[in-house]
């Protein structure tokens, strides 16, 4: 039996997550600051799926929270696999909002994400195998129609998947990008927003997002989005953005600077 840690798991994504991957027969390690609500999911994926659930209430805006959290990824043997869903979203537009709620959602979305992604490559690196799971956001390819400090969090979180790829591939560890849209969470309601007032043909439902997920994990996606119809719309925006690279750093200016 191997164990999966999921953050942000007390509900929405993170908690869907852990239910599925409990049904799969992982044991499981749940971070989120809702000690509480933890404790009752834990109950009820123990009880439902006579698996092993640990709760560990961690708040991973802080470095406290991040200092454990990694702490029990290096101590954990039988850890094969990190699901990083804690995230939050913002209120409004960047000019808009309170300054330091966007450096919590900086240190959340970023640098707990980070902290936890680095620890969990180099324990499943040395061990030759491993899971890491990352939650983006579409929103991460248009900034200019979202919250720029979000767009530009979850911006983070593919290119940090994606660079991590060339490394982790080889020594056989996975990790995977997960762009979701809009997905019925709690997020909305945090946020102060009604997702009613939304096109109900834009938004999905948290389970269906993580089961998609899940299958473009079994078939070594790389970049899940949950939503996209057509794969090869995704391959043609790759080639598109490799195409650019011969370009990219050249001896001279490119001459519409210099003419």
């Amino acid at each position: 039996m191997t164990t999966a840690l999921v953050t942000g798991a007390s509900s929405g994504i993170g908690a869907t997550y852990a239910d599925r991957l409990a049904k799969r027969g992982y044991d499981l390690i749940l971070v989120a600051r809702n000690a509480a609500r933890l404790a009752a999911l834990a109950d009820r994926l123990s009880s439902t799926y006579k698996i092993k659930v640990e709760c560990l209430p961690a708040d991973l805006s802080s470095a406290e929270g991040w200092r454990v959290t990694v702490a029990r990824i290096y101590k954990d043997t039988k850890l094969s696999m990190l699901i990083n869903c804690a995230g939050i979203g913002p209120e409004g537009a960047v000019l808009q909002s309170n300054e330091n709620e966007l450096e919590t959602m900086i240190q959340l979305n970023v640098m707990g994400l980070h902290q936890l992604t680095l620890a969990a490559a180099k324990v499943f690196s040395a061990r030759g195998q491993g899971t890491i799971v990352n939650i983006a956001s579409v929103v991460a390819l248009l900034p200019e129609k979202f919250n720029a400090v979000y767009s530009a969090t979850k911006a983070f979180v593919l290119a940090l998947t994606q660079g991590m790829h060339s490394e982790l591939a080889p020594v056989g560890v996975k990790i995977q990008a997960v762009l979701p849209g809009l997905t019925r969470t709690e997020i909305f309601e945090r946020a102060g927003f009604d997702i009613n007032h939304l096109d109900p043909g834009m938004i999905m439902e948290a389970g269906d997002m993580v089961d998609a997920s899940l299958a473009g994990l079994d078939q070594g996606e790389l970049v899940t989005i949950p939503s996209l119809p057509d794969l090869a719309d995704w391959q043609a925006f790759l080639q598109a953005r490799y195409a650019l690279a011969p370009h990219l750093s050249l001896q001279h200016p490119a001459k519409r600077y210099t003419e």
